[in-house]
């Protein structure tokens, strides 16, 4: 049983091996396809999608703040995502899964009907989730896996001492703000630092990037090959089991507080 996991652990090392090298050569395709140009981070104003966002923010809003205490039901990034391990450490980035490569999250999208109404307005949107940070927590320089989309962050919780509290990106500095969003581009270097003692809480999304034709075209064909990867499949997996373990212990929650006879 060891020497087929070892086997399987390896396989997987070398698909995501041989997955980065041909990302890289994409990638360079997909820049000189882009509409927006290929910067490491954009004007939000660039973007229609953004001002529905931040329109709607304060209900979101509402929304991670429950989510916050009840954050021991969350789980940290690599429970959903393996691959994750080096940039997730214990539980101190938690990841509320909205939208999954273009799947929602049926449980996580009821909990949440108002952020979930807002992100299925908006066109081209891929993935979102609730991106929760530990005060004192530090996400290591890393990159994403493809130029096809553009992230958007919108700011709900975030600490007082923002010079504390950041995204670096390249050789830019970007902080967040209650209510509003920055779009970056996260093929580039880039790390989270909170050197506060309070937690931050964003609204994450994948946005396709806007390309031309052949771009496009190449962009969805690359897209369709990542959701069929294990990199996928196994978040899928992971995220039914912790729908379920998240359904199973609101519904004991709810059942705690019926008052009793």
């Amino acid at each position: 049983m060891t020497l087929w996991n070892d086997f399987k652990q390896w396989k997987r090392r070398a698909i995501i091996k041989t997955g980065k090298r041909v990302t890289r050569a994409i990638d360079k395709f997909l820049a000189s396809q882009s509409l927006v140009g290929d910067p490491p981070s954009f004007d939000p104003s660039q973007f229609d999608w953004v001002k529905t966002l931040e329109n709607n923010w304060q209900p979101i809003r509402k929304e991670a703040e429950q989510l916050l205490k009840e954050r021991e039901l969350i789980p940290a990034f690599h429970e959903i995502s393996p691959d994750q391990t080096r940039i997730s450490k214990g539980g101190h980035w938690k990841t509320h899964i909205l939208y999954g490569f273009g799947r929602r999250i049926e449980t996580n999208c009821q909990r949440c009907p108002e952020t979930a109404k807002v992100l299925e307005s908006i066109p081209g949107m891929m993935t979102a989730w609730f991106s929760m940070i530990d005060p004192g927590y530090h996400i290591p320089p890393h990159r994403g896996p493809t130029k096809s989309f553009l992230v958007c962050h919108l700011g709900l919780l975030v600490p007082k001492d923002k010079d504390k509290c950041y995204l670096r990106v390249a050789d830019r500095k970007l902080t967040w703000e209650e209510g509003k969003c920055f779009v970056f581009d996260d093929t580039f270097d880039h790390e989270v630092r909170n050197d506060t003692d309070e937690h931050r809480v964003v609204l994450l999304v994948h946005v396709e990037r806007p390309m031309r034709a052949p771009g496009r075209i190449l962009s969805k064909l690359f897209i369709a090959l990542i959701k069929a990867s294990p990199y996928v499949k196994d978040g899928v997996k992971n995220m039914k089991k912790w729908e379920d373990r998240y359904a199973a212990a609101l519904r004991r929650m709810e059942n705690q507080a019926v008052p009793q006879d």
